[in-house]
């Protein structure tokens, strides 16, 4: 029987701190080379424009991939999870649930990347993704100030006033990108940009940079300076950015980066690649999102979900 997991049931038993600890466990795991992870494939209807895009990865003797549609009408996710054995354990409704884990990406390479007292975050987006990035960073940082931009101006003071009250730290709307950047300790892209949001030289030495808005080759949320300053540039697949990264592409074509530089978000979580060394560096986070993190924290919302009882399970049986 497959069991399938709606967004509701996704909400009930998942949690930020699940997510956070699910991609720490992938991480080492990866590094480890227990884990396994392909970058994420894509297909287009070339009349309607509809994608279809898929993300496979293996973990704890479960296989699976994310597959989502992004249309006109917008976006619809789900997970399917296997058995070793090759049995159809689970489809899983996987919006929240990729809320949940690209916001803990952040979390865990802020952890391991921003300096132990960073207490101010600038972020840069005030969709429902960027409310999963805050959540995440203030749980592995003491941050005690979030000062966020967007171009709409009633909606980024709605976003500052319902974090305020969701977190209970001061949150403040900005009035413009430079002032969420220039004062960060931590900052945060989360954005539909096809353009940088924000210039390098706006950044303080000691910054760490968590670019999470694109996965399109063609687009970027940062500049050439922006990677340039980075004394430390972290992606989650070194294949994967080569095919996905626009932020990282045209700091190649600009000559200030080269792809050796990167170094694996797993190695550094497990030590055996270098974090900082220094309170001065810049740090980047390229955060594109994988298929291994939507599997790690489908194990965990599946196994509560057979534990509890939740969820309907349906038979492919004729």
């Amino acid at each position: 029987m497959i069991r399938y997991i709606t967004e509701a049931q996704v909400a009930s038993v998942a949690s930020m701190a699940d997510a956070l600890a699910a991609v720490d466990h992938a991480c080492r795991e990866l590094a480890a080379g227990r884990a396994q992870n392909s970058p994420r494939a894509r297909v287009r209807d070339g009349d309607a424009g509809t994608i279809l895009h898929m993300l496979p990865a293996t973990i704890d003797h479960r296989l699976g991939y994310k597959t989502y549609t992004s249309a006109k009408r917008g976006a619809k996710f789900w997970v399917h999870l296997y058995a070793a054995t090759g049995e159809w354990l689970a489809i899983i409704e996987a919006d929240r649930l990729g809320q949940l884990r690209t916001g803990a990406a952040s979390g865990i390479a802020s952890r391991v990347l921003a300096r132990e007292n960073s207490t101010t975050l600038g972020v840069i987006g005030t969709g429902y993704q960027a409310r999963t990035q805050i959540a995440a960073i203030c749980a592995v940082r003491p941050i005690d100030r979030v000062v966020v931009f967007g171009r709409n101006e009633d909606r980024r003071k709605t976003f500052a006033s319902e974090i305020q009250h969701e977190l209970g730290i001061d949150v403040v709307a900005a009035l413009t990108a430079r002032e969420a950047i220039e004062t960060a300790d931590i900052v945060v892209t989360m954005t539909g940009s096809s353009d940088p949001v924000f210039e390098g030289g706006w950044l303080q030495p000691g910054t760490h940079v968590n670019a999470a808005g694109s996965n399109r080759l063609w687009a970027r949320e940062i500049d050439a300076e922006t990677v340039r300053r980075a004394d430390i540039v972290v992606a989650e697949d070194l294949a994967q950015i080569r095919i996905e990264s626009g932020d990282l592409t045209e700091a190649v074509k600009d000559g200030v980066f080269t792809w050796e530089r990167a170094r694996r978000l797993a190695e550094v979580v497990a030590g055996t690649s270098p974090a900082r060394t220094s309170d001065d560096q810049v740090t980047l986070f390229e955060s594109l999102g994988i298929g291994l993190w939507d599997i790690a924290l489908a194990n965990i919302i599946y196994d509560r979900c057979v534990a509890r009882a939740i969820g309907s399970e349906l038979s492919l049986e004729g």
